[in-house]
């Protein structure tokens, strides 16, 4: 347990710097929902997850903007930065493309390497991968060698390694090609279809599938002995409410959007 001399209402953070596969919705994107959003429902109140993920960021645009810079100067040591990039790593677009083993490698070093400087723990995350299953069942690689290359990242600067990827590969081959579509942003029956959010969506997931990747990460956590088990909880649990996911009103959701982004940015300490 944390020690009564630390500041007043000082709660260790766990960072998340990501893509909008990540991110913290509104909730005029119901039922589309973040896995991040989802990670308080299996942590205990000791820890404070603090979701940084931007839509549409790669690792370089992500730290190019001052993203990464402003999660350095928030963290305190002891503070955790789980990140990971690639599902928009490939776009060609200039001001977001990296190359799996050269651009991207030296972007996502410098989250490891600033995490280490500002006395945090770097973990990495592979982030899952899309929804795109055959008749046969099989998923196609979209992310392609992206998560190799954050695997070689760990390897080198002996990072703990979140493989949402490769429990992803399984779950969407085991559900198949139309149960598969339950964890991602399928409309049901009844649903309204809301102004911002797109039917048959195979890259967002829906609430139930953010749960399931928060459950997977919050257990990755514990069993890799990432952060002290009593930070984790309810790893049992099966049945939440909508209520319980935190949705953002739009106001909220834009503030923080513009918020988390350093004044300096690549001023990262160490890099």
């Amino acid at each position: 347990m944390h020690h009564s001399t630390e500041p007043y209402g000082h709660r260790p953070k766990i960072f998340v710097a990501g893509d909008s596969t990540a991110v913290t919705r509104p909730v005029s994107h119901l039922p589309m929902a973040g896995w991040t959003q989802a990670l308080p429902l299996f942590l205990s109140t000791d820890i404070e997850v603090v979701n940084c993920a931007r839509a549409s960021a790669s690792s370089k645009s992500f730290r190019e903007r001052g993203r990464l810079q402003w999660i350095l100067e928030n963290m305190s040591p002891g503070d955790y930065l789980i990140f990971g990039f690639g599902q928009i790593d490939w776009k060609p677009d200039v001001g977001l493309h990296t190359d799996p083993f050269g651009s991207f490698l030296e972007h996502m070093r410098a989250y490891a390497v600033g995490t280490r400087a500002a006395q945090g723990h770097p973990v990495v995350l592979l982030p899952f991968e899309r929804r795109r299953v055959d008749r046969h069942g099989n998923v196609s690689r979209f992310l392609g060698d992206y998560p190799t290359a954050m695997r070689q990242l760990a390897q080198e600067e002996h990072l703990p390694v979140v493989d949402l990827y490769g429990q992803s590969l399984a779950w969407w081959e085991e559900l198949g090609p139309e149960n598969s579509k339950h964890a991602f942003t399928y409309l049901r029956p009844g649903e309204p279809l809301q102004e911002i959010v797109q039917d048959a969506d195979n890259v967002h997931l829906r609430a139930e599938g953010a749960i399931e990747c928060a459950r997977y990460v919050a257990r990755s956590l514990l069993t890799q002995q990432i952060v002290p088990a009593h930070w984790v909880t309810g790893l049992e649990r099966r049945r939440f409410s909508y209520d319980e996911l935190g949705w953002l009103d739009d106001d909220t959701f834009v503030r923080r959007t513009k918020d988390r982004v350093s004044a300096h940015p690549l001023q990262e300490s160490g890099v």
